[in-house]
């Protein structure tokens, strides 16, 4: 897409198909270190986190408590805590932000990825970093505010996958955080919703009327949040309609 076009924010849902055994092999052939965690040092990203302000208690977004949906009583997976927790850190210590986990704080990470894409080039680690960092907090701001199960098992993070409880639909926020970096798609990444193919026309009719934005809005953690939140709410108002609205998914649904 030329510099400057625009896309459809419907287009972000890809209104996915369920994974391929395909897709699983592209995920297979990623380096071992992409499977690994965010260093608790972020000497890697040593551009990023200089000239960082002080941290102060003045956070805008630790004034109230962040409500936390009900199906979502459970901690997530150690890898995905670790990194999640990685990422308030680093914008921490850049921005001089706590984050607390509120679709707000989204924003500030849409200026780290914006802020890291500009100074990624050649460097593969630091969009490692920062795609397993920023995808695992989105993520975890997606389950907070809708209920759902990471899934990550051994799989390099190519393969894991968010699935959401009050809605069948699933994706890995890690692969929208590297999207967001390299502002196009990432084959193999599962950045896309994965829905039951019954469903779709309710979702792509309630994400036709959205407008189309430039490639950077388009891919953005927020953005991915916002669209997030409409497709649940389609879903959950089919469901409704259908006398399922106590319906919940669990992993063994996705499999």
């Amino acid at each position: 897409m030329a510099a400057g076009e625009t896309r459809r924010t419907d287009d972000v849902s890809g209104v996915a198909r369920p994974a391929s055994a395909d897709d699983s092999s592209a995920a297979a052939e990623l380096p071992a270190d992409a499977r690994q965690t965010a260093p608790a040092d972020p000497s890697t990203g040593a551009e990023l986190l200089a000239e960082a302000p002080p941290i102060t208690d003045a956070s805008p977004f630790t004034q109230e408590p962040v409500e936390v949906d009900p199906d979502t009583p459970d901690p997530p997976p150690q890898d995905v805590a670790d990194l999640s927790s990685a990422c308030v850190r680093f914008i921490a210590a850049r921005y001089g932000v706590t984050l607390d986990f509120s679709p707000e704080t989204l924003s500030l990470v849409d200026q780290w990825i914006r802020d890291a894409s500009a100074e990624r080039m050649g460097r593969a680690e630091l969009t490692e970093l920062v795609q397993s960092t920023a995808g695992a907090y989105l993520g975890e701001v997606i389950r907070r505010a809708f209920g759902g199960t990471w899934v990550t098992g051994d799989t390099p993070m190519a393969g894991w996958k968010l699935c959401l409880s009050k809605v069948y639909c699933a994706f890995n926020p890690i692969g929208m955080a590297r999207e967001a970096l390299l502002l196009e798609e990432a084959e193999g990444w599962h950045a896309h919703f994965e829905l039951d193919p019954a469903e779709r026309e309710a979702v792509e009719q309630r994400l036709a009327v959205l407008p189309a934005v430039p490639d950077a809005e388009f891919y953005a953690p927020s953005t991915r949040f916002d669209v997030v939140e409409i497709l649940v709410d389609a879903l959950r108002s089919a469901m409704h309609s259908r006398g399922l609205g106590r319906v919940r998914f669990d992993v063994t649904d996705y499999q």
